[in-house]
């Protein structure tokens, strides 16, 4: 009964369930006598005896007064019994309040005195029953009288009450470390009670368990609370970390070892829980990592490991081992012999598998699953058994080449292969059973404390561990590695399987980063294996071993981890740095999964397709997997009528040979255009939608909905998503069903499900995502293999005659409606202008409106689709509309949310694109009828918002620079635009000077860049002219990003007139500060930039050159200085590297032709050459500038550079 107690497994997982602060108020004693039940509640037939002895119990117990009489003792032993013998229920019995049940116990503290141990013993007993039964966490006055009560208990009663003392203690510390800090030094510190009794020199284990225990729920915290606090956390981890470390006694019952053993882990899972990424790549840790690794194979049969005592970061395994000498004989060696000579009796019981058994596998029972196995069965002789023959028909039916025989029956789940129950007598047969049940849940608790350091650890640091849990290569006949893998595929317990799965899905979330140097595309090496190469090995293992897993799991929730963790793993995995072949063989195996009768399987199986579809598409192996015909990739293939994954299926017997089984087998041929008949994938997602479901594949939800209803909504949730990932990735493929996938949308947007509807809403703006991608300038697309503009006209005339303006204006689903107007944005340009007149009219409207939507979300998806309606060519011409659209943004930009701020700033930086657009096209018209009100609304909204969040700043000066280059001598002409030109000037020389991310600085020198090129400003008249130069000058001096460099030099070669750079001194600021950045243009910290130094040198080479052809003999004498010596000859090599080489980097853009550049130097060369200077002074400087520049043509020459 102590060992049952002491392990509560259930409470950490119900703490949801816990009522709110009321619970919090404490009765007094003296209070009236509860009334728990009401005519309500019998009327709707709660339990309410409970509640009722409850009430009777503690209006006696508040009646009773402290005695030493025998009546007050036998009476209150009575109450106790009575309390305790009540079956309290959670559920059924919720109606009595937590604070009752504090109350109670406080007051019968008070009656019961220290020198009454058998009271005490009754007394504890209580408490463990009432708070686990009810699941009470104690409030903190309550607590602070009830701990204190055990401590003194526990100093002054005899050593055989201390166990159910502790046991108590537990059960009211749960949860609520944080509150005890006035009693932490008595229970944790220098000789404290849990300290003695949790030694491992306690000689009473019990009392050692029950320590450990109370310690644990100390450790243990609630979301939103605080934690234990140092220095007792550490003393826990210590605690707990020995405990594990420690051998077990040989005076030791191995089931209570189990127990002391669950309590240290789950006590080191609390423990973690509350670090938040506090653990470091220590010995600690490696410590840590070892005994959890010597724990997920405790009691594994065959398996008694042997493991370093710290696990150290190392790309290769480090020693660990399976003693061949310390292993024992396995008892059932001559039944399994004589069930690998019987293979046909064998396989027929295996068909035959009752209920019961069924039921028992899903439930995670692992008496009568268990072989009692030893060693000897990881390497099963190849002719033995009907395993072997079952491994050798998957392997040739997947068509991928897995490994020799041998390798597979090391693999194989010795939970699979059965053992006769006869072989135990009754009791030995019993006590085994408990024996491998509670060894599994030490592994299982082993796997959850790994979860959790996986949770709290930087997964840069667990990456360093990675070698030491995932194997790098198969099995080849020896003993199987100790890595996550062998227990997926060898451990008896399903819940096991699950939680090594958990973990290693746990390792493989967000691993891209990591896992993209693995590298197998080249020839191996011979001399030595490189880490990419040991990481690819580890991938491709990863996929073999979990294609097994997902062949051989019965279990229904341990299948669908299996599947979770294999989309996990195909998320990360950078396929195209491997060799091709690994997706084909999964992707044949989980297509009959989608039919499984668990509802969460066919969820998972769908997810996992997903997941190889949005992997860096397009892969060419995905491409192949999809084109393959119907007839060999349909949903329905290898299931027969009614079968499920679990019964033989056709899919685990040999191919036809008719039919092709992996990709290899099709015939070579054009991969990117449209293909001949739809996509089986997107039918079998298109019927799991739309049409009845197969009550023979559903068996398992029949109860849920009648015979011909739809699929389960979250199987149809999951098909739309890979419908959408199908469309996003693989367009080519599912253009040819793009009126049938319209029609589904609708279909979808029609039914009253708000998530069916979103959903069906996100589909749709996929498929206009993927024509408007189809049908861009720059696509490598063939015009024949384009969906042609009639259909996409065709099915936008379709989706907006349909239910799509219903979910426009769905109010009460705001989620919906963004959604919604993504759709509308997501429309071709081309086709719009060819939509009929109201369909035009409808989407305008209703996106004006809804730009005044109280949802924050709303509102800035509505203006975001105006910033993409703005650029279309029918639209942008409109004035009215333009106008429109500019004060529905403005308002917006006003807006307190930050998200609708930002989109209003893109859709207005948008919107000016597209007033410069018209004044190159239209002219002085569209500027003339354009309203100056207006114009100057937005000059003075953008300048606002320059000075709002990055992501506000961004397109505001990007806006602003346009502004400034629309800006007409009329418009300066008036004194109202006069402070805010100047305002806006300042605002982006602020920008470039300040310190905002690279992006905005990148922006703001863009934006002046482009208000110089309009030669109505002021430019080198205007007072703020000395610190746009000045800014512009040390951007291109000392930014350490080299593109922001490379956008300064350009805006400052923007002017083409002498008189815009000011007065000499204006112009040599600029040259130097030119001559410099060239100088200095190979020196970065950051090695990233370096990929740019090319197209900065081109930048500045030209701005140089931009500055020699405007200079006047003022100037020459600063220019003639820094063209001499050392500087001069770096800036005379760089100037000959530039008119010789090609287009350099990336980001030389328009760079021009070697002989567009040679003549533009000449041309610079010609007019120095007739410039007359009168000073003596700048006659020598125009010598020295015009010599520097004919050596740089003659150099030029020499290279043999062809003439202009």
């Amino acid at each position: 009964m102590a060992a049952e107690a002491a392990f509560t497994p259930t409470r950490s997982s119900m703490l949801p369930s816990i009522p709110g602060p009321d619970f919090l108020l404490l009765n007094d004693p003296e209070d009236t006598p509860l009334n728990t039940t009401n005519s309500e509640e019998l009327m709707l037939g709660t339990p309410s005896n409970a509640s009722e002895q409850f009430s009777r119990c503690y209006s006696k117990l508040c009646s009773l007064r402290p005695s030493d009489n025998a009546s007050f003792k036998t009476e209150l032993n009575l109450l106790f019994d009575q309390l305790i013998c009540e079956n309290y229920n959670y559920s059924s019995n919720c109606n009595i309040r937590p604070q009752d049940v504090c109350a109670l116990l406080v007051q019968a503290s008070r009656l019961v005195n220290i020198s009454q141990e058998h009271l005490i013993i009754k007394f504890c007993q209580l408490i463990h029953h009432l708070l686990n039964r009810l699941q009470v966490i104690v409030d903190e006055q309550s607590l602070d009288c009830l701990v204190s009560y055990s401590i003194r208990a526990l100093h002054a009663c005899s050593s055989w009450t201390h166990t159910e003392i502790l046991q108590a203690l537990a059960a009211l510390v749960y949860a609520n470390g944080h509150k005890c800090q006035r009693h932490l030094p008595d229970l944790l510190g220098r000789g404290g009670v849990l300290l003695q009794y949790s030694s491992p020199s306690q000689p009473d284990v019990e009392l050692r368990r029950a320590a450990v225990h109370c310690m644990a729920n100390l450790c243990l915290g609630i979301p939103g609370q605080s934690y234990l606090e140092e220095p007792y956390r550490s003393v826990c981890f210590r605690t707990f970390l020995d405990m594990m470390q420690s051998p077990k006694p040989t005076n030791v019952d191995d089931i209570i070892f189990c127990t002391l053993l669950q309590n240290a882990l789950k006590g080191m899972q609390y423990f973690l829980n509350g670090e938040k990424g506090k653990l470091e790549a220590d010995e600690q840790l490696g410590s840590l990592l070892a005994v959890l690794k010597k724990h997920m194979f405790f009691g594994m049969p065959g398996m008694n490991v042997e493991m370093p005592a710290v696990l150290y970061p190392a790309p290769l395994p480090q020693y660990e081992g399976i003693p061949a000498t310390k292993t024992e004989t396995p008892r059932d060696t001559p039944t399994q012999n004589r069930q690998a000579g019987n293979k046909k009796r064998k396989s027929r019981g295996r068909n035959k598998r009752t209920k019961a058994e069924e039921r028992r596998d899903e439930e995670g029972e692992e008496e009568g699953r268990e072989a009692e196995t030893g060693p000897g069965l990881s390497s099963v002789k190849a002719g033995g058994g009907e395993s072997h023959g079952h491994w050798s028909q998957t392997s040739t039916s997947s068509g991928h080449s897995f490994p020799p025989s041998p390798p597979f029956p090391s693999f194989y789940p010795s939970w699979k292969r059965s053992s006769s129950d006869s072989e135990f007598s009754d009791p030995e047969g019993g006590l085994q059973s408990k024996l491998r049940l509670y060894q599994a849940r030490v592994r299982q608790g082993a796997l959850h404390c790994f979860l959790s350091v996986v949770k709290c650890v930087e997964k840069k640091v667990l990456y360093g561990y990675w070698s030491s849990f995932v194997p790098d290569a198969p099995s080849m006949g020896g003993p199987p590695p100790l890595t996550l893998l062998t227990i997926v595929l060898k451990d008896p317990s399903p819940k096991v399987r699950a939680g090594a799965l958990q973990v290693l899905s746990g390792l493989l979330e967000g691993s891209r980063q990591f896992l993209c140097a693995a590298e197998d595309t080249g020839a191996p090496r011979q001399a030595f294996t490189p880490f990419s190469a040991t990481l690819a090995g580890s991938l491709r293992e990863l996929h073999r071993g979990l294609l097994l897993a997902l062949l051989a799991e019965t279990s229904s929730q341990t299948l669908t981890q299996v599947i979770k963790c294999l989309a996990h793993l195909v998320s990360n995995v950078p396929y195209s740095r491997l060799r091709p072949g690994l997706l084909s063989p999964l992707w044949k195996q989980i297509k009959p999964y989608v039919r499984h009768r668990d509802v969460n399987v066919r969820v998972s199986s769908l997810t996992l397709l997903g997941a190889m579809l949005s992997t860096q598409a397009p892969l060419p192996e995905v491409q192949l997997l999809l084109r393959q015909p119907v007839s060999s990739g349909g949903a329905g293939e290898g299931l027969s009528e009614g079968s499920t994954p679990q019964e033989p299926l056709s899919w685990r017997s040999r191919p036809r040979k008719d039919c092709p089984s992996s990709p290899r087998h099709l015939p070579e041929g054009d991969t990117k255009g449209p293909p001949a008949e739809p996509c089986w994938l997107l039918q079998l997602c298109v019927s799991l939608i739309t049409q009845p479901r197969e009550d023979a594949y559903s068996d398992s939800d029949k109860g849920s909905a009648s015979s011909g209803s739809l699929e389960p909504s979250p199987v149809r949730l999951e098909a739309l998503q890979v419908l959408a990932h199908l469309v996003k990735g693989y367009f080519s493929l599912a253009q040819v069903s793009l009126l049938e996938l319209g029609e589904v949308s609708a279909r979808c947007l029609r039914e009253p499900d708000p998530s069916v509807q979103l959903h069906g809403a996100k589909l749709l703006e996929e498929l206009g995502s993927g024509i408007i991608q189809q049908h861009r300038a720059d696509s490598s697309v063939p015009q024949s293999s384009r969906v042609p503009l009639g259909q996409v006209v065709q099915f936008w005339s379709e989706v907006l005659s349909g239910p799509l303006t219903n979910a426009l204006q769905s109010e009460q689903h705001p989620t919906l409606q963004t959604s919604a107007c993504d759709t509308l944005s997501s429309i071709l340009p081309q086709a719009f202008s060819q939509l009929p007149d109201k369909s035009q009219v409808l989407c305008l409207t209703v996106l004006l409106g809804l730009t005044y939507s109280e949802n924050s979300l709303v509102k800035a998806a509505a203006v975001r689709a105006l910033g993409v309606y703005i650029l279309f060519p029918c639209l942008r011409e409109d004035v009215m509309f333009v106008a429109d659209t500019a004060n529905a943004i403005l308002t917006s930009l006003d807006d307190r949310s930050p998200n609708v701020r930002a989109k209003a700033a893109w859709s207005l930086g948008n919107l000016t694109d597209t007033l410069i657009v018209n004044m190159e096209l239209l002219g002085q018209d569209f500027q003339e009828e354009f309203s100056d009100l207006l114009l100057l609304k937005m000059l003075r909204s953008a300048t606002q918002a320059s000075g709002d969040k990055d992501r506000v700043k961004s397109n505001a000066v990007r806006a602003l620079g346009n502004l400034l280059h629309f800006l007409q001598p009329a418009h300066l002409a008036r004194p109202g635009f006069e402070q805010p030109l100047e305002e806006a000037m300042k605002a982006l020389i602020s920008t470039v000077r300040g310190d905002s991310t690279m992006k905005v600085r990148w922006n703001a020198c863009y934006a002046l860049g482009n208000a110089f090129r309009n030669p109505a400003l002021p430019l080198g008249l205007a007072p703020w002219t000395a610190d746009a130069y000045s800014a512009l000058s040390c951007a291109v001096k000392s930014c350490k990003n080299f593109k922001v460099r490379i956008k300064s030099a350009a805006a400052l070669s923007m002017p083409v007139e002498r008189a815009c750079y000011g007065d000499t001194g204006q112009f040599q600021e600029v040259w130097q500060a030119l001559a410099q950045a060239l100088e200095r243009s190979e020196e970065t910290e950051d090695f990233l930039e370096y990929r740019y130094c090319a197209s900065l040198r081109a930048q500045l080479c030209r701005a140089l050159l931009h500055l020699l052809s405007l200079c006047q003999p003022p100037d020459l004498p600063a220019l003639a200085a820094s063209l001499t010596g050392e500087p001069g000859q770096a800036v005379r090599g760089y100037l000959v590297r530039y008119h010789t080489a090609g287009g350099e980097g990336e980001e030389a853009g328009d760079c021009p032709e070697p002989h567009e550049r040679l003549r533009k130097l000449a041309g610079a060369l010609g007019r120095l050459q007739g410039l007359s200077a009168g000073v003596p002074d700048a006659q020598e400087a125009l010598a020295l500038v015009v010599g520097f520049l004919e050596e740089v043509v003659r150099q030029c020459d020499e290279l043999k550079v062809p003439s202009v």
